[in-house]
Parts: C-alpha cells; structure tokens; sequence
C-alpha cells in the first residue's frame, strides 16, 4: 500500500544518487533463483505510469492506481486514478497462469480525484481504497519525503476511505477505451460511497483475512505541525461494532498496515526516528473474547538500518515478507525478502535480495495462493511522457527461496 501510498513519484527513484548507478548491474541469473516468467502487465502505450496493485481472492481480477497515457500535446493527470481489471488468460479463462494479461480494465474512481490503495474485500464484489472523490487542494499536507529528493507522498486533507461493489458498475471497458469513457463521466460515480468519515487524510487500507476489521493509517494533523514533520498513526476499524482503535502511535509517520494471513500480526512502516529513512515492523494483535481487536500486545522491529525500507508484504505462508530497499541505492530500489518466525518473532532474520534490474522495483505483493508476485518497475524500454524510465506492473511465477545463500 505505497505502499507505498498517494502519488509516490516512482519515476524519480531510478535517477542516479551518490553511490547509486554505478552499483547496479542487471542480473537475470540471479533473480531467476526467485522469479521464473517475469514479464510486463501493463505498458507506456497505455499507462503514463501504473503504481501500487493487489490480487482479489481468487486471482482473476487485479485493483491497481495508474495515470491513462494522455493525447499528445496533453499533460498527464497528475493524480492517481483507481482502476479494476480482469486477468484473462490465453485460453479465454479468466485467471493467473503464464498468459494472463489485462482484460476489461475500468475506472472505479471519480475523474480528477486523487487515489491510493485498493483493496478487495474477502467473500465480497466490493473494494475500498483511499479517495478524496474531489480534486484536492492545492495546499496538502506535505507527506512523507526522504531529504531533497523527488521519493514523496502526499497527503491530501480531503482523502476518504471509500468502497465500490464492482457488480454495480454500469460499464466494462478495454484499455483502448479508457480515454473516451474519462471524457464521458464528468460527475462523481454514483457507486462509490465513504466507508466512515475522519478528519483529514486517512488512507492506506486493508482488510483482515475475515473481513471485519479494516487497518488505516490517519495523519494527526495538530502533532504534524507540532513535531514539524508528517505524523501519521495507524488504526483499526471494527466494522461490527464501528469502533476505531488506535494501534500504533509514535512520533513521525507510521503507514502501510496489512494483516497476516493468520490474522494475528500487522506488518507496516515508520519513520518514527525523523530520519527519512523507513524501516519494518510487524505487532503482535490483542483481541477480545467477541473478536474485536483492542489494541497491539507486542511491536517487533524487522529492520534497523540506514536505508530506505517500504511496502512490507506478507507471504501467504506467514513466513516471510517482502518489500522495497534502497539498500542497494538510493538510485536502483530493489524488492528484498525477509523471513517471519510468529513462535520466535525477535529471532534476527537477514534480508534476502529478490530483484536484479535496473531501476526501481519496489511494491512487491503476492496472489492468494502464493504462487505469483507483482510489483511495480522501471525495467524495459517503456518511457514516460517526459522521457524518463516508465513505471509499470510487472508479474512472475514465484519459485521461493531455493538457492538463497
């Protein structure tokens, strides 16, 4: 979820910084270990650049953010759009296997809104994601940067949690026509609707495996200013009882929750140090005997180091996570894994690199069955409209760990 969350600027994390290109060689060999079958889902012809994407339940559908291509002479959207697709295969199926591409791609947000983070909801036609359904002002909240550079989110004042059941929605569309139905819908989709309503950005949301409880991050406006930095804490919503509780509260930014695949964890990111560097952690969940979730029993530090570390996601297995590092560079972001023990939590685990490509590869996220990974890359000959390495989805079948040293 960025992770990696509204309006990441993807693009910029390919450019050289110090001690950054010159370090970063392509691999194949040494991916294949991981990944077999990497190839392209989504491209530069289409796409001014794809972002942040998640797997429904079963596989046969992806929700992901992207900017459409622009006609020529017309400058990107420069917000993230929500859209829905199906995953058809070779065969005419609709599901994951070597052929699959993007069939039926629709829009699921409002023209001119600014979007992040879908989600599928389990057992369900719906999907949420962060919204603000109106073009947002001008004067955000600044949002999480590292340093001078261009690696930053921001955190509109106006963004909502809202859903959409996808069985409602009066179209379905290819990619092709993507164009012609944004010049069409000038007034807000009648089917997108708030989840709950908080005062400014609350964003980056996810599910719980029985989806009860939906994990958010919200930015305390009033500690931002005070601590003179983004302050964002991560909440629960018990959609039962329509309780929030607060899980995570520390100084800085804390974002990007998901669930375990067991329910009993949340893994997320924090630059509770002030450092403008991200690092992991995973908490322990406390509930009640009616199954509410009332806060977290334990917090448990993944990584404490000097770089850049982002978009944690959980394998479906439990044992291990994946995620963003600039641990290679600041100028190549490559998707690293790091293993989970629940029984020995605080039992140190070290990182194992899983991309080798040239610029960025970063959102790492898995299907159901564990079978594949997406992510988002600036590998290929795909350019964005400014003439810079495109960000784009990528998949491949995932092999595991054989072969990690």
């Amino acid at each position: 979820m960025l992770t990696a969350s509204l309006a990441v600027t993807l693009t910029a994390l390919s450019l050289a910084q110090p001690g950054g290109a010159d370090v970063v060689q392509d691999d194949p060999k040494a991916e294949s270990r991981f990944l077999d079958e990497v190839r392209q889902l989504t491209f530069a012809e289409d796409w001014a650049k794809a972002g942040e994407s998640y797997f429904s339940p079963r596989g046969r559908a992806i929700v992901f953010q992207a900017v459409p291509k622009p006609n020529e002479g017309v400058d990107p959207d420069p917000h993230y759009g929500m859209y829905l697709a199906l995953l058809q295969t070779e065969g005419g199926d609709y599901g994951l296997d070597s052929t699959s591409e993007l069939d039926l791609v629709t829009r699921v947000s409002a023209l001119g809104s600014a979007n992040t983070c879908g989600w599928f909801k389990p057992d369900s036609s719906e999907i949420i994601f962060g919204s603000t359904i109106v073009p947002p002002s001008e004067d955000q909240q600044p949002g999480y940067q590292r340093g001078s550079s261009r690696y930053r989110w921001s955190f509109p004042t106006e963004m909502e949690i809202v859903q959409v059941d996808v069985r409602l929605r009066p179209f379905a569309v290819t990619l092709k026509a993507v164009p012609e139905l944004d010049t069409e819908l000038k007034l807000i989709p009648k089917d997108v609707s708030v989840v709950f309503e908080k005062t400014g950005y609350t964003a980056e949301c996810s599910y719980s495996p029985d989806a009860r409880h939906i994990l958010y991050a919200q930015v305390d406006e009033a500690k931002s200013n005070e601590i003179g930095r983004p302050d964002a804490d991560i909440w629960v919503y018990d959609t039962e009882t329509e309780e929030h509780t607060i899980l995570v509260e520390a100084d800085g930014y804390d974002g990007g929750p998901f669930f375990s695949p067991d329910g009993k964890w949340i893994c997320y990111r924090s630059d509770r140090k002030g450092d403008n560097l991200l690092q992991l952690f995973v908490s322990e969940l406390a509930y009640d005997e009616s199954g509410q979730i009332t806060g977290i029993s334990r917090e448990i530090q993944l990584t404490n180091n000097r770089h850049v570390n982002w978009a944690p996601f959980w394998h479906p297995s439990g044992e291990f996570l994946v995620y963003a590092s600039s641990e290679v560079s600041h100028g190549n972001y490559e998707v690293f894994a790091i293993p989970f023990d629940a029984d020995e939590p605080e039992k140190k685990q070290e990182p194992v690199r899983i991309t080798y490509a040239s610029g960025f590869d970063g959102l790492p996220v898995f299907s159901a069955d564990g079978e594949w990974m997406m992510w988002t890359a600036q590998r290929g000959e795909d350019r964005s409209p400014d003439g810079k390495a495109s960000s784009q989805l990528w998949i491949a079948k995932w092999k595991g760990f054989e072969g990690a040293e």
